[in-house]
């Protein structure tokens, strides 16, 4: 979701109507499948199964918080190039 977010995902709004450009799913840029490398999950402790019938509890957006941050810092170390809004694009970073 936060990779979406440094990378691709870019809310325009029309300045004569203050709305969004993108009005749906089908016109906003968001990550495919494709977009993402693999991410592995790890397992902490043991089921919890009174929680649930599965046993796990999510992280969810707070674990995500600094994805957006650590992407931005990475691209700074590979180029040199500090980016402080998103998403960092690629005709951003080549400007």
């Amino acid at each position: 979701m936060d990779i979406g977010e440094a990378l691709m995902e870019e809310c325009r709004i029309d300045p004569n109507t203050g709305y969004p450009v993108a009005y749906d799913l089908a016109t906003y840029h968001y990550p495919a499948y494709a977009d993402i490398p693999r991410i592995d999950v790890a397992f902490v402790g043991q089921p919890d199964l009174t929680f649930n019938p599965l046993g796990v509890r999510g992280v969810g957006e707070v674990g995500i918080t600094g994805v957006a941050a650590a992407v931005a810092n990475a691209i700074y170390h590979a180029t040199g190039k500090r980016f402080r809004n998103l998403p960092i694009t690629p005709d951003k970073l080549m400007a």
